[in-house]
C-alpha cells in the first residue's frame, strides 16, 4: 500500500454557503496537510488523515474573514484545525468512490460521507515524484458543529445552514 503525503502547495478546501437566500459566499482554505494510504487497484483500503489550518481561510473580504474566524463561526483561536479521519471507502465505479470518516470542526466531531474521485498516478516533470490527485465533495449542516450565528431578515435569514464542501488536492508518493 502506497503512502502519499498531501502537497500543501497544490491543495485547497472550498466551502459555499447561501447568503441573503439569493447567492453563495465562497471561502477557501489553503493550509492542508496529511497522509493518504492508497493503492489504486484496491480503493476500499484507502486510509486518510488530513488537517486544515483554519487561519488559512480567505473569502476575498478581510472583514468577512475576521468575522468567520471569530467565535461566531470557526473560533480559530480555540479551534485552529479542522480534522478529517477516514473510516472507510467504497468503490462506486472506475476511479470514483465514497469515503466516509469523522469530521472534527469547531470542537465537534460528526460522521460525513464524501463523493470522491482520484486521478493518476503521474510522474511530475518538475520534481520527478510520483503524484496522485483527489477531488471530493459533500455537504454539512454548520449548526451541527455549533456554528449557529445568524440574523433574521425579511423573508428568511442572512446565512444558510447547509454548507457545500469541495476538496482538491495532490499527494506525493513517499519512500517509506
Amino acid at each position: 500500500m502506497g503512502k502519499w503525503v498531501i502537497d500543501s502547495d497544490h491543495a485547497a478546501a472550498r466551502f459555499d454557503v447561501r447568503h441573503f437566500m439569493i447567492a453563495n459566499v465562497v471561502g477557501l482554505f489553503s493550509g492542508i496537510t496529511g497522509v493518504i494510504h492508497f493503492d489504486p487497484p484496491d480503493i476500499s483500503r484507502l486510509s486518510l488523515e488530513a488537517e486544515i489550518d483554519v487561519a488559512s481561510l480567505t473569502t476575498g473580504h478581510p472583514m468577512r474573514d475576521e468575522h468567520l474566524l471569530s467565535s461566531d463561526f470557526f473560533d480559530a483561536g480555540k479551534y485552529p484545525k479542522i480534522i478529517f479521519r477516514s473510516t472507510g471507502a467504497e468503490v462506486t465505479g472506475g476511479n470514483r468512490f465514497k469515503v466516509t470518516g469523522d469530521l472534527t470542526l469547531h470542537g465537534m466531531t460528526h460522521p460525513i460521507t464524501l463523493e470522491a474521485e482520484y486521478f493518476g498516478p503521474v510522474k511530475s516533470p518538475f520534481s520527478g515524484k510520483i503524484c496522485i490527485g483527489f477531488t471530493a465533495s459533500g455537504q454539512i449542516n454548520r449548526e451541527e458543529y455549533g456554528m449557529t450565528w445568524n440574523e433574521a431578515m425579511e423573508g428568511g435569514v442572512v446565512m444558510g445552514k447547509e454548507v457545500q464542501i469541495t476538496i482538491e488536492l495532490e499527494a506525493d508518493l513517499t519512500a517509506d
